[in-house]
C-alpha cells in the first residue's frame, strides 16, 4: 500500500503494542477521536474493536512493532479487511517531541501514531505479505542470538575448567572446542586421568567415530597424548571438575546442533524472499548475514537513496558545527545496531577499498566504516534494481 490509497481511508486505528496489552486510538478522517482505551491482547477483543470501527468505513490499523508481540494484532487487522501499516519507532519518537506535554505513556503514544498515519502517511512502512517471512526470520534469528550467547558461555565455562585443572590440555582442545569429534571425545572422557588411561589409540577412535573424515585425528591424539604427560601432578577437585567438563561438553554440543537446525531454516525462509538471490551475491553475505540484513530493512523499498539506508544503520558520521566554530565530525553511535553488526561482518570478503583507506591514513574503525558506507551503496542499488553482485563495483571511487 502507498500513500496514494490513504485517500480512501476513514478510520486510522493506532495501536501502541504490549504484552499482555494494547493501548487503542483511532480517529476519522476530520481528527475526532473515536476510540482511546487499552485492550486486552488477544483475538476476540481485537475482531470487536476492528469490526465495531469498521462500521465507520474503510480502517487502516497501524503499529509501532509488526513483528514479535504485535503480529496477533496485525495478522487479526488482516482477516477482518483492515488495512495494516507500521510507523517506525525513530520517526514516532521524533514525532512524539511535536505533540505538547512530555510524559510517555501508552495512550499518547498511540495518539502519536494515529495521528502520524491521519497526517503524514509519507512515513508509514507497508506490511506486505513478504513481511510474514521477514516476521519469521526475526524470531528465528532472535532465538539463534540466544542460543550464540548460551554457546559462546557454555565454552568459556568450560575452557575455563580445563585450564584449572590442566592448562597444557586447554591449550590442544581449547581452539578446538566446538569441534563435534572434540566435543564426543570430553563427553567421552572429561578428565585428564580418564584421557590418560585411554590412550592415544582410543582417542583417535573415539573421534573418528563422530567425524570419520577427520584426516587430523590421529595427529590431534598425539598431541593431547604429549599434552597428558607435561602434567604429573592432580589438581584439587579435578574428579569433580571432569564430570562438569563432560555435561557442558554435552551441553555445548546441543546447543551448536540446534543452530545448524535454525541455520537451515534460515536458509528455506531466506530462500521464499525475492531479494535473496539478490543478497546473497555479494561476498561475504551467507545464509546468517543475509537472513539477519533481509530481517531489518526487506527489499529496501522503505529507503529511496542508500544515504537513508546508511543512516539507518548508523554509518554516517555526526558532524558537530556552531557558528563559523567548527569542531569536525565523531564516529557515528546511533542506529541499527543488528544492521550495522550485519554489514561488518559481510565486509571481511573485501579488502582492497579498506587497504586504500589505511593508505589515506584513516584509523582502523573510520576505514571500516568506509568500507561498510561504500558496500552499503552497492547493497542499496542491487536490491533496487534486483540486480546481482558485479565484481569491482565495490572498490570504485
Amino acid at each position: 500500500m502507498t500513500s496514494n490509497n490513504f485517500t480512501s481511508i476513514d478510520v486510522f486505528c493506532a495501536l501502541d503494542v504490549g504484552k499482555s496489552e494494547h493501548h487503542g486510538t483511532a480517529l476519522l478522517r476530520d481528527g475526532r477521536i473515536t476510540f482511546d482505551k487499552p485492550l486486552p491482547n488477544g483475538e476476540p477483543q481485537l475482531r470487536q474493536l476492528f469490526a465495531r470501527l469498521g462500521r465507520k468505513g474503510k480502517v487502516l490499523v497501524v503499529v509501532d512493532q509488526p513483528a514479535s508481540i504485535g503480529t496477533l494484532a496485525v495478522t487479526v487487522a488482516r482477516a477482518c479487511g483492515c488495512e495494516v501499516a507500521y510507523l517506525p519507532g525513530l520517526s514516532m519518537r521524533r514525532l512524539a517531541d511535536l505533540h505538547p506535554g512530555t510524559g510517555k505513556t501508552d495512550a499518547r503514544d498511540a495518539y502519536v501514531i494515529a495521528d502520524a498515519a491521519r497526517t503524514m502517511p509519507h512515513l508509514l512502512h507497508t506490511i506486505e505479505a513478504e513481511e510474514s517471512v521477514r516476521a519469521e526470520l526475526t524470531m528465528v534469528l532472535g532465538y539463534d542470538d540466544d542460543l550464540a550467547q548460551d554457546a559462546t558461555r557454555t565454552s568459556n565455562r568450560l575452557r575455563g575448567l580445563l585450564t584449572c585443572i590442566h592448562p597444557a590440555l586447554e591449550r590442544v582442545l581449547g581452539p578446538r572446542l566446538r569441534h563435534p569429534a572434540v566435543l564426543a571425545l570430553l563427553q567421552t572422557y572429561g578428565s585428564p586421568d580418564q584421557l590418560a588411561q585411554a590412550g592415544t589409540g582410543q582417542i583417535a577412535q573415539v573421534m573418528l567415530q563422530i567425524a570419520p573424515r577427520m584426516r587430523s585425528a590421529h595427529n590431534l591424539a598425539d598431541q593431547i597424548t604429549t599434552a597428558l604427560a607435561e602434567q604429573t601432578v592432580t589438581v584439587p577437585g579435578t574428579a569433580s571438575a571432569g564430570e562438569i567438563v563432560s555435561g557442558l561438553a554435552e551441553a555445548l554440543a546441543v546447543l551448536l546442533k540446534r543452530r545448524e537446525i535454525l541455520e537451515t531454516r534460515a536458509a528455506v525462509l531466506l530462500e521464499a524472499h525475492p531479494p535473496a538471490k539478490v543478497l546473497t551475491s555479494m561476498p561475504g553475505v551467507a545464509v546468517r548475514t543475509g537472513a539477519r540484513i533481509l530481517a531489518e530493512v526487506g527489499d529496501a523499498s522503505a529507503f529511496p537513496t542508500a544515504a537513508r539506508l546508511a543512516s539507518y544503520a548508523g554509518l554516517t558520521p555526526t558532524t558537530r558545527r556552531s557558528g563559523t566554530s567548527i569542531r569536525g565530525e565523531g564516529p557515528p553511535r546511533g542506529g541499527n545496531k543488528i544492521l550495522k553488526r550485519a554489514l561488518f561482518l559481510a565486509l571481511f570478503a573485501s579488502r582492497a577499498y579498506y587497504d586504500r583507506k589505511r593508505a589515506e591514513n584513516k584509523r582502523h574503525n573510520a576505514a571500516l566504516i568506509c568500507l561498510t558506507r561504500r558496500r552499503v551503496d552497492v547493497l542499496h542499488a542491487m536490491l533496487k534494481h534486483r540486480t546481482l553482485y558485479q565484481p569491482g563495483h565495490e572498490h570504485t571511487a
